[in-house]
């Protein structure tokens, strides 16, 4: 084979690659729009109607997630199944974004950690590699520390509304998340960068959580927080 020959074997190659990038950033680019629709819908939790609409609004995020598992049923077959990590970088940061919108409406449902089997299965993906297109560990990690940003947040739109209690359990659930976390040795470097914002939203909480306290107002909440979430 001649040098010619050889390049343009290899120009071939590179034109293939190229073209299985391009299918995959159409379907990436459709999983961020139906992920920026799940998101706005889930904003208006924090407002102050918001708190009595939580289970439409979770109803609603949850038939957009259909749309989810749709693209990507699309997404799994725009390239080889056994070169996953060749292309992940494609897909990484809106995978991580869904975790984070998956984790926030069965947080807002239920007051509970999502599994990383249950954010798969609401994806439509795998949750062992094994098996295909699968939901990797430190996505699933990155997606939980942002939904502890989100809750952050929560915790302090809750008392501008009126909901006392909320930022209690709140604060309970992100402590136990942090316990969770000091668990684990991480080594990406990234995720140890976002692990390192976690103390900043601790930090954020217990601060509403002490207003509430000097406020007199954490005992009402106690009083109330029986069984209304």
């Amino acid at each position: 084979m001649s040098v010619s020959e050889m390049f343009a074997a290899l120009q071939g190659a590179l034109g293939q690659d190229q073209d299985i990038r391009e299918e995959i950033r159409k379907v990436v680019q459709a999983l961020e729009q139906t992920a920026r629709e799940i998101l706005t819908l889930l904003q208006g939790v924090h407002q102050g109607p918001g708190f009595q609409h939580i289970p439409k609004k979770c109803q609603k995020a949850r038939e957009h997630f259909g749309t989810v598992r749709t693209q990507m049923e699309s997404l799994k077959t725009k390239f080889p199944a056994d070169q996953y990590y060749r292309f992940h970088e494609h897909w990484r940061f809106v995978l991580q974004r869904l975790v984070f919108l998956a984790a926030f409406v069965v947080y807002l449902e239920s007051e509970t950690l999502v599994t990383r089997e249950a954010v798969a299965e609401i994806l439509g993906i795998e949750a062992d590699r094994e098996r295909g297109f699968h939901l990797d560990i430190e996505d699933y990690l990155s997606g939980v520390l942002t939904l502890a940003s989100e809750l952050a947040r929560l915790a302090v739109n809750s008392v501008t509304a009126g909901d006392y209690s909320r930022p209690l359990r709140i604060s309970t659930f992100i402590n136990e998340l942090d316990s969770g976390f000091r668990l684990l040795n991480l080594k990406n470097d990234s995720l140890r960068k976002r692990y390192d914002g976690l103390k900043y939203d601790v930090k954020k909480i217990e601060e509403v959580v002490y207003d509430l306290s000097i406020r007199g107002l954490n005992k009402e909440a106690t009083v109330g927080a029986g069984g209304e979430k």
